[in-house]
């Protein structure tokens, strides 16, 4: 048998037929199209595994359930999606739009739980108890397993680890706070720093200005690690900033949950060791249980993109 997993983004859905060994036989996406809300997302949905189905030669008769990871908190109770605001949606009926177009059982829960337990499942977490996800990206995202079960909260919005605050009176965060994580970690907060850093006398003479053309607001993440490791100072001293900022974040989770692996995901992850490795020192540093002879370990994801295609395949109740 195998289980449909379907990844919902703003701009992307990614759907993957998965095997009962967590190996995805055929995967592919189309965009996001927001004109015709829900039931036009599902329908859109319900093609695309359509034609995966096709290309495979898998009959619907195969497939023993549908799961779905969804930008927002979704109620499991109740099936309602009940609010997504890169979506512009609140309380809508994804899991009976899904069991309409599929007659199969259907799941759901946030995007980035879903990558969570499909790392868990498949990727980095194998044969751990406990696994966090961070996703360090436009946003901050997490999931958490805790012995051997997808954490969801009494409200199934659990692993927010982009809103709690770690600089008091801080930069203003999209959620209305001040001094979040998110404020700091996701990809905004690295290029603030950046533009801070080559506004100085010394940044003047940065390789960052002709990467981004002479313009700050075209620097981007990726430019940044980038001429960092080309050995610009000012790069440098931007993404040091940024990694402390980081660890401090990761620091509190790790503080908080203590579990056996903390994974990073998402845009900033594919800096790899660039990112790993200083943050591993920084952490180490702050966190409460350095001297314990059992520590979380620290890793990059492995499985991209297919992680929440993965873990939203496996979902059940």
């Amino acid at each position: 048998m195998y289980c449909v997993g379907i990844d919902l983004g703003g701009t992307t859905i990614k759907a993957g037929i998965v095997d009962e060994d967590y190996r995805i036989v055929k995967s592919g996406s189309v965009p996001t199209v927001l004109d015709g809300g829900a039931p036009q997302i599902v329908r859109d949905m319900a093609e695309l595994v359509s034609g995966l189905l096709d290309e495979t030669g898998i009959g619907m008769d195969e497939i023993a359930s549908v799961g779905l990871g969804v930008p927002g908190t979704a109620n499991k109770k109740t099936g309602v999606l009940e609010y997504a605001n890169n979506l512009h949606m609140k309380d809508e009926p994804f899991i009976r739009l899904l069991k309409h177009y599929f007659k199969k059982p259907a799941y759901f829960t946030n995007n980035a739980n879903a990558a969570a337990w499909g790392e868990y499942l498949a990727g980095c977490g194998k044969g751990y108890r406990s696994l966090v996800m961070v996703t360090l990206g436009t946003g901050i995202g997490g999931g958490l397993v805790l012995d051997g079960k997808l954490y969801e909260g009494c409200n199934f919005a659990a692993g927010e680890f982009g809103h709690f605050v770690i600089q008091c009176d801080g930069e203003m965060c999209n959620c209305g706070r001040r001094g979040c994580f998110e404020a700091y970690a996701a990809v905004a907060g690295l290029c603030r720093m950046a533009v801070q850093a080559m506004e100085t006398e010394e940044g003047e003479k940065s390789l960052l200005w002709s990467m981004c053309g002479q313009k700050a607001d075209a620097v981007d993440g990726r430019m940044v690690f980038e001429a960092a490791g080309k050995g610009d100072m000012t790069a440098e001293r931007a993404v040091e900033k940024y990694l402390y900022y980081v660890s401090v974040g990761i620091t509190d989770i790790i503080n908080v949950f203590q579990p056996e692996i903390l994974c990073i995901g998402g845009g900033v992850s594919q800096a790899g060791e660039q990112l790993l490795e200083p943050l591993k020192r920084m952490v180490n540093q702050q966190v409460y249980t350095r001297d314990s002879a059992v520590k979380t370990e620290i890793v990059i994801a492995s499985l991209g993109n297919d992680a929440g295609i993965i873990g939203a395949a496996m979902l059940d109740e």
